[in-house]
């Protein structure tokens, strides 16, 4: 299972509106969680082989956000397919393939 996620504190107390701080605090969570992981500029996806795995990792990183901030944004998505392993990059090297204008998988 793949869970995409972004959490951010509604109010960053920053002159500048950054909220980085906190957001580093959730990655921190979701790293130390030992589970395949890759952040990007708008979204975390971890890989988990169960659904309460995953969202437990999810959230341990809203409470981070939390312990710094009175309200917390999340945004998540999910791609629930069982008996899948390896998905957080296997689904990104096929559609490279396709780009490359090979044949790819499922």
């Amino acid at each position: 299972m793949l869970f995409a996620f972004s959490i951010a504190p509604s109010g960053s107390g920053s002159g500048d509106g950054g909220v980085s701080a906190a957001v580093a605090e959730a990655v921190r969570v979701v790293r130390e969680s030992g589970l395949p992981n890759e952040t990007t500029s708008m979204f975390t996806t971890i890989e988990s082989e169960t659904w309460d795995e995953g969202m437990a990792v999810v959230k341990r990183a809203v409470e981070a956000v939390a312990a710094v901030s009175p309200r917390v944004s999340l945004v998540l998505k999910a791609d629930i397919r069982p008996g899948y392993r390896g998905q957080l990059r296997a689904k990104v090297d096929r559609v490279e393939q396709h780009l490359r204008g090979e044949e790819a998988g499922a």
